[in-house]
């Protein structure tokens, strides 16, 4: 019998208008000149994911209106942490610079056309001799930077829930204590402020780029489809080109499923395991398939963030928003919006101790990773050889994980 573990999204307020809604500055917005590279950089948390899948889905259409979109999946996540030489999530398989050649043959094969490029993981470069490198291999002055921004207090515990689906072990106020108060403010996760003090991530590609062909976009939350309308402005698009695409797997863990999969990782280190063990049965098993199969409810407690951490994440915001407007970019939205502090919940969650899974999420999760150990997909029909594990119903992996047992004892 399959379980259905689906709960239901927590309402969405509809009711906003922001500053980048097609009935205020966007409508003036002129488009980037034809045969720009637009290169989208991030950083990780700011829409990136949403913009990726909506333009991957029109990219049948986008050539009627003289675009591009040169990667042949929906984020050239490998390429970008080549062209970074970055390393693989925990487990993964390395990138090699032939996935960074080959989207540079993509994009230059776009000729005199107008192209887009998306990865966050461009924000992960380095230093600023990889930023030039890239931006001239990308195309020189054809190409226009796009950095999109939120405030930090909506970054930060989105961005610690993703560290530990890669293995951190810290607990959320303690990982913040560090980021926060305990310099240099580089552990547990050097990277954290390398993609996050946006002014500084901003000032790099300035340096390559030019401060007149970097565009920094303040994401208002309030504003679902603003972000999608910000890239049909600025590439010449038609109005409502780019629609949202439903994307279970990349929702953030609520605190009980963190705090589960923390623990894990706790355990995971404890005992010695291959890191390709965790790639394989704990990220794209039970965490993806979990993900997959249990959507939060309003009864699932968030992370929250306490006070003190949001208070430093605003003054940290007011300074950024502050030397960003004086490197002389353009900024769409509003800049304000960085450092504005949101309401703290008067009755907060219960602390990590006290967060509670229900039990069919941990059977799922649980489940994920027996999948995963089984090799699912099964590899007998063409169906199936483009299904992954969370694709694949519960029915048909018991009968994949029984064969492959039975044919185990039998051996034996």
């Amino acid at each position: 019998m399959e379980t259905d573990c689906t709960r239901g999204e927590a309402p969405v307020n509809h009711d906003a208008t922001g500053p980048t809604s097609p009935t205020g500055p966007l409508a003036a917005l002129p488009a980037l000149p034809v045969g720009t590279r637009l290169l989208h950089i991030g950083p990780h948390k700011t829409g990136t994911t949403a913009i990726q899948g909506a333009l991957f889905a029109a990219r049948d259409k986008l050539p009627e209106h003289g675009v591009e979109f040169p990667a042949t999946t929906r984020h050239p996540m490998e390429a970008a942490l080549a062209a970074c030489a970055r390393p693989a999530m925990m487990g993964d398989t390395a990138p090699t610079e032939k996935h960074w050649t080959n989207l540079l043959k993509r994009v230059e094969a776009t000729g005199p056309r107008t192209s887009v490029i998306s990865s966050e993981f461009f924000a992960d470069a380095p230093d600023d001799e990889t930023v030039a490198r890239i931006v001239e291999q990308l195309g020189g002055d054809r190409v226009h930077v796009l950095v999109t921004l939120r405030p930090l207090a909506r970054i930060m515990p989105s961005q610690w829930q993703q560290y530990v689906q890669n293995g951190l072990r810290m607990g959320y106020e303690d990982w913040l204590e560090h980021m926060l108060r305990k310099a240099p403010y580089e552990k547990p996760n050097p990277s954290f402020w390398h993609r996050h003090r946006h002014d500084r991530l901003v000032e790099r590609w300035v340096r390559a780029a030019g401060a007149d062909r970097v565009t920094v976009v303040v994401v208002d939350d309030r504003d679902r489809d603003g972000l999608m309308r910000t890239f049909e402005a600025l590439l010449g698009l038609p109005g409502n080109l780019l629609r949202p695409v439903p994307d279970t797997a990349n929702r953030s863990l609520t605190l009980a499923e963190t705090e589960m999969l923390r623990k894990l990782n706790v355990e995971f280190r404890g005992n010695g395991l291959p890191d390709e063990l965790y790639s394989k049965l704990v990220r794209n098993g039970a965490v993806m398939h979990m993900k997959n199969s249990c959507s939060p409810t309003t009864a699932d407690v968030r992370i929250s963030t306490p006070a003190w951490a949001v208070e430093a994440a605003g003054r940290i915001g007011a300074e950024m928003a502050e030397h960003i407007g004086a490197l002389g970019v353009r900024v769409i939205g509003d800049p304000a919006l960085l450092h504005a502090l949101p309401a703290i919940p008067a009755q907060p969650g219960p602390p990590a101790a006290e967060a509670r899974i229900a039990p069919e999420v941990a059977a799922q999760a649980l489940y994920g990773a027996l999948a995963a150990a089984a090799a699912v997909p099964v590899r007998h029909t063409a169906e199936a050889k483009a299904r992954t594990v969370h694709q694949t119903s519960s029915k048909e992996l018991v009968r994949v994980l029984g064969r492959r047992c039975l044919k185990k004892l039998r051996r034996r």
